[in-house]
C-alpha cells in the first residue's frame, strides 16, 4: 500500500515512540526523512540515526531518541505543510516557534534547514514541520 505523507508518518512514529519511552524507532528510509533528521540532530533534538536494511530487505532508518531526566527532549512535533495543503513562506514570513525557543524545518532551494539557517541564508521555502 502506498503512503501519502511519508514525512508525517515519520513524525508520528517519533511521537508515538516517545510516548512509550522507547530509545529507538525505525522508519522506512528516504532522502527527505534523512535531511529532516540531519536538522534534528544538528539542533540537538535527537541523538542520531543510522541507515540499515530491514528484515524484508528494504532500507530503513533507525532513530535514536533523546531524553532529559526521563522526559522526551521533543515536547511537540507538528507537520505544517501537508500533501493536501502546502505551506510556503518567504524569508520574512518563516514562522518563529515559541518566540525562537522552538524550531521550524524548511525545505529551501539550498536544502532542508532550520528556520534560523534559512534566515541567515536569506531563502524561503516550504515549511515542513515545527519542533518544540
Amino acid at each position: 500500500m502506498s503512503m501519502n505523507d511519508p514525512l508525517g508518518d515519520m513524525l508520528t512514529r517519533i511521537r508515538n515512540a516517545q510516548m512509550r519511552g522507547k530509545s529507538t524507532v525505525a522508519t522506512p528510509a528516504s532522502k527527505l526523512r534523512a535531511w529532516v533528521l540531519d536538522v534534528l540532530v544538528g539542533e540537538g533534538y535527537i541523538r542520531g540515526y543510522e541507515k540499515t536494511t530491514g528484515a524484508d530487505g528494504h532500507p530503513e532508518i533507525v532513530i535514536s531518541l533523546k531524553y532529559f531526566e526521563g522526559t522526551p527532549v521533543i515536547r511537540e512535533l507538528k507537520r505544517v505543510s501537508k500533501p493536501g495543503r502546502r505551506v510556503y513562506a518567504s524569508v520574512k514570513d518563516i514562522p518563529s516557534v515559541r518566540n525562537g525557543l522552538g524550531l521550524s524545518i524548511v525545505s529551501t532551494p539550498k536544502g532542508v534547514m532550520s528556520d534560523a539557517a534559512a534566515r541567515t541564508a536569506n531563502v524561503g521555502g516550504e515549511v515542513l514541520c515545527t519542533v518544540f
